[in-house]
């Protein structure tokens, strides 16, 4: 074993001390030789070792600096984080929630949607203050007006010249009709032809679908106004003609009534489709501003009520078996709120109140809701008016349908006669 060397080094003298100042005489220790070696192999010394050498150092400064070097020193590892694992926790947890989710809409009871008709009252509401409208340019082609609105006149027509009856409510004598020229009103209609889905891939078939009803309309001189699917309107026949429109038709406001509104009524179609008792109409929001221009714009022009613009559904009747409702476009599904109308599904059915007309089960199923609440308010002004007959229902609604035919057959000669003389 080698011979253990002095540590004389550890107990020197401090040469802060004053110089005369007595000190103990230096202490002699043995410690273990130091390995020949980098300072690191200090950390191979033993516990006990360590504490004996300690114990030899008076100075504590040199103690504490000793103990320092030769402690040992602790590498401490970084803790690595288990990322793949809080990965596949964090998948597990995604697909439980969207299972449990899946699960509990899947037991979930499927609620029905209900459609709230809220049951009609007599329209209350009083007209609005008509607009003013005018024409600010006119070409060969089109005209445009003050409240944006423009008609193409490509495909305009002449018909036979406005004349029609109409029969006042109020005389003794309601058969015998005053003879007059302006229109009274506007008939909503929709075409009920073909459709191609309102899509961008199908605008050559909506543009050559639109083309082919112009065509057709114009033949038949169907309407006055004709709005295609892109909102575009179209006059057809003169405004200051009739159109083959309305057929057999009866409609009245506080004043007068109307049969056969061909003559009386301006026809407006949309290019569109309804379906029995449909809630909601298939009109585009292009069609619908299209169609708020053009009644706002004939509305200022010819003094139109709001109460006279109806649908055809509203105004069609048969002669032949005395029932409302021969055809049923726009029955319960016409936006007139968005066309800036009051909502005349709300008023009475002249065709019923005026002209003792009926209606069956197939009418009660096709009509819809709104409809059918004119209808019922037409029943109740029939049986308030017997009442005040004094007679029964159907005694009164009898005597309307004689008179009814009456008017008819003047109305019919009216327009013969005056057929014969645009000839």
């Amino acid at each position: 074993m080698p011979i253990p060397k002095r540590a004389s080094w550890l107990n020197r003298p401090n040469s802060a001390t004053p110089p005369g100042d007595s000190q103990a005489p230096p202490k002699l220790f043995l410690c273990p030789p130091k390995p020949e070696s980098t300072e690191n192999k200090l950390e191979e010394y033993s516990r006990a070792g360590v504490d004996w050498c300690a114990s030899q150092i008076n100075d504590p400064v040199a103690r504490l600096k000793f103990l320092r070097r030769t402690a040992p020193r602790v590498k401490i590892a970084p803790r690595r984080v288990p990322w793949r694992m809080i990965g596949l926790l964090l998948a597990l947890g995604s697909a439980a929630s969207l299972a449990a989710l899946f699960l509990m809409q899947r037991e979930k009871a499927i609620q029905p949607v209900v459609v709230q008709i809220h049951s009609a009252t007599p329209s209350t509401a009083v007209p609005q203050t008509l607009a003013d409208v005018w024409q600010v340019e006119k070409t060969a082609t089109s005209e445009v007006y003050s409240n944006g609105l423009r008609i193409d006149t490509h495909f305009a027509v002449s018909n036979h010249p406005r004349s029609y009856l109409a029969f006042p409510l109020d005389r003794a004598t309601p058969s015998e009709g005053v003879r007059r020229s302006n229109p009274a009103g506007i008939v909503f209609h929709t075409t009920e032809s073909r459709q191609a889905p309102f899509e961008a891939d199908q605008n050559r078939v909506l543009k050559k679908l639109g083309e082919s009803l112009l065509e057709y309309v114009q033949r038949k001189r169907a309407y006055h106004f004709l709005i295609d699917r892109f909102g575009r309107v179209y006059r057809v026949v003169a405004e200051t003609d009739s159109a083959n429109h309305a057929g057999n038709s009866v409609w009245a406001d506080d004043d007068w009534l109307y049969i056969n509104l061909n003559q009386s009524f301006l026809g407006v179609s949309v290019e569109a489709r309804t379906e029995p008792g449909q809630a909601e109409g298939e009109m585009s929001p292009a069609q619908i501003r299209a169609a708020a221009m053009l009644t706002e714009m004939l509305r200022s022009r010819y003094h139109i009520p709001a109460a006279n613009c109806v649908t055809h559904g509203q105004v069609s009747v048969n002669p032949s078996n005395r029932q409302i409702g021969y055809h049923l476009d726009w029955a319960s599904s016409f936006p007139f709120p968005q066309v800036g109308l009051p909502d005349n599904y709300q008023r009475a059915l002249p065709s019923i109140w005026a002209a003792g007309f009926e209606y069956n089960q197939a009418f009660q199923a096709k009509a819809g809701d709104r409809l059918r609440a004119g209808v019922q308010l037409a029943e109740d002004q029939l049986a308030a008016r017997a009442a005040e007959a004094g007679v029964s229902v159907q005694s009164y609604r009898k005597q309307l349908q004689r008179r009814y035919r009456q008017q008819l057959e003047a109305v019919r000669r009216a327009n013969a006669d005056e057929a014969e003389e645009s000839e």
